[in-house]
């Protein structure tokens, strides 16, 4: 007798069937999460060294030098940007990943930088983030020192987090350059504007500086409450393929904690990031930087709208279309008369452009019908290949879990 199986990727037995299933999340997370502690097991056991990654869910470890990221994993159906995006998107985490008080972030300030200073130096602002915030340098001052390679190599070493104001963000690609945005620390925008106000004329209008070489600067509490925001958001890097990925967490975490950021952000990519939402994702993974991908949830169909595959009749009609333009193109009246190539001026036999037009007709008919056997075909192989693909990886989360 076979052994039952169970399936790959379970949905929701209610409502839409565009949403994660938080069970299946969970499962996947825990199996995840056992898989990189027990590698880490071994890998301690083989050079006999102390592992700092903790092993234990209660486990009050706030480090986070040695603990590897958990990276979410989302493939759509169609692209989903045209172009490379070099500003992040920001999604808001309930786990935030950058609260260890170790981590070092150096905010990249329009000039002057001494007021971004003061900000950070003033009493109401928080203690234990301005000693996180380790560098601040204006734009001005990162043209004149950082222009070599290997000191904008340094200042990227110096530091685990970069922000930005979001006022000069745009100017930064130049000046910083494939150092800094081919890796994962790029500049994260950060609003230090002030709130607009409401002027005597009803618009909102941002305040003006105290003084000409200024700019206008937001109070410490409201810069602290920018930077803590940004701090708590998850990063999207966009770039023109099928294909996202997310740090949502990491191997400290528990699989709760992993399971709620994976489902905040998918609902968020599919909220403000993928053309068409839940129906252009093909499928969600999630996965460790040595491990597998383990599924989440997959789609059922390969294509966004059922207007991508065709039926037979409306292969049909559309083929008939292209035919009879083809054909008018190049038709010519049967009954014109044409010189032979002997030169005497006869006119050709009426019947022989009569059989040229039949024979054309049933041309025509065979295309049609071997172009409608063609889609069938196709969308009959698009549906066991899917169906193959879940047969494959259906031990995929249980292999993992017995291990």
């Amino acid at each position: 007798m076979t052994p039952e199986t169970t399936a790959l990727t379970s949905k929701v037995s209610s409502g839409s069937p565009y949403q994660l299933d938080q069970p299946q999340t969970l499962k996947a997370s825990t199996a995840l999460l056992k898989r990189i502690r027990s590698e880490n097991d071994r890998k301690e056991a083989a050079s006999a060294t102390k592992s700092l990654i903790r092993t234990e869910d209660n486990s009050d470890e706030k480090d986070s030098s040695d603990a590897e990221p958990i990276w979410l994993v989302l493939t759509t159906k169609r692209n989903i940007v045209d172009q490379r995006r070099l500003k992040p998107g920001k999604i808001p985490l309930p786990h935030p990943l950058n609260t260890f008080s170790t981590t070092t972030i150096c905010l990249i300030t329009c000039d002057p930088q001494r007021q971004v200073k003061d900000v950070l130096a003033h009493p109401s602002f928080p203690t234990s983030l301005a000693s996180r915030i380790t560098k601040v340098v204006g734009i001005s001052k990162l043209k004149a020192r950082y222009q070599p390679f290997e000191s904008k190599r340094q200042l990227l070493d110096e530091h685990d987090i970069f922000l930005a104001d979001a006022r000069i963000i745009t100017m930064l690609p130049k000046i910083l350059g494939k150092t800094f945005y081919k890796g994962s620390k790029k500049p994260v925008p950060v609003s230090l504007e002030p709130y607009r106000e409401s002027n005597a004329e009803g618009k909102r209008v941002v305040p003006k500086p105290t003084t000409e070489k200024s700019k206008p600067m937001a109070p410490p509490l409201q810069v602290a409450k920018e930077i803590e925001k940004t701090l708590s958001c998850a990063l999207v890097h966009l770039s023109p393929s099928n294909n996202v990925s997310v740090r949502v967490g990491l191997s400290s975490f528990t699989p709760q904690q992993i399971a709620h950021n994976v489902a905040a952000v998918v609902d968020g990519l599919a909220a403000k990031f993928i053309p068409k939402g839940w129906r252009n994702v093909r499928g969600v993974h999630v996965k460790g930087p040595n491990t597998m991908a383990l599924p989440i949830w997959l789609a059922d169909e390969l294509w966004v709208d059922e207007a991508d595959v065709l039926e037979d009749a409306e292969a049909k009609e559309i083929k008939a279309v292209g035919m009879k333009g083809g054909a008018k193109r190049n038709s010519r009246p049967l009954d014109k008369a044409v010189e032979n190539d002997d030169g005497k001026g006869g006119k050709r036999e009426r019947s022989t452009d009569v059989a040229k037009e039949e024979r054309k007709k049933r041309k025509r008919v065979d295309q049609d019908q071997g172009l409608s056997k063609q889609i069938k075909e196709r969308r009959e192989k698009l549906r066991e290949q899917m169906k193959a693909d879940r047969e494959d990886m259906r031990g995929t989360i249980e292999a993992v879990t017995v291990k």
